[in-house]
């Protein structure tokens, strides 16, 4: 859920607006997003998910962070301002990692959907990390028990590279070799 389009606030009133409140808020270009609380089932396989990347990590350069976790993307040659909370990121190196945030760009994305928010992270996250570069992008649906993989072209565009539901393997094509198997995480 966002401000209508004449609330737009700075960068500055965003970070006040959340001090003033326990909501995950997002925000993009101005508008501030309001995260849903995750459900039960959301949670299990945000957590499995996370077990297997981070084992699978585990000892090398990359490493994954969890919800609530901002991710400010940023590259020089863009101005714009986003601060999203994926479900999951994939961050390689020390580099733009802060206190309470990382500042850059993620080497992949997970975004598990809920009813409220499928929009938000189809269109709005989907678009941001695409202009930004991440590299790998995960759509998660508990609902359907599915799994989407966009990868970005040398184009700069996501194409989608995989889709699953119920069963069968899904291999990433960042991370080489990494890859789950749907019943297993949504069991």
């Amino acid at each position: 859920m966002s401000l209508p389009e004449e609330k737009r606030v700075s960068l500055e009133t965003f970070y006040k607006m959340r001090e003033e409140t326990n909501h995950l808020l997002e925000y993009a270009d101005g508008i501030v997003f309001m995260s849903p609380s995750p459900s039960t089932r959301h949670q299990q396989v945000s957590g499995r998910l996370q077990a297997k990347l981070f084992n699978f990590l585990d000892g090398g350069k990359c490493q994954v962070f969890s919800a609530p976790y901002d991710i400010h993307l940023y590259r020089d040659d863009l101005d714009d301002s986003k601060i999203f909370i994926p479900d999951l990121s994939v961050i390689c190196g020390d580099k733009g990692l802060e206190e309470n945030k990382y500042v850059g760009v993620p080497e992949m994305i997970v975004e598990i959907l809920s009813p409220s928010n499928q929009s938000h992270d189809l269109i709005t996250k989907m678009e941001a990390y695409m202009k930004y570069g991440v590299k790998e992008y995960w759509v998660v649906n508990p609902m359907l028990n599915a799994i989407q993989i966009y990868a970005l072209t040398d184009e700069q565009v996501y194409q989608q590279v995989d889709i699953l539901k119920d069963k069968g393997i899904i291999k990433s094509t960042v991370l080489k070799g990494f890859q789950v198997d749907l019943e297993e995480i949504f069991r």
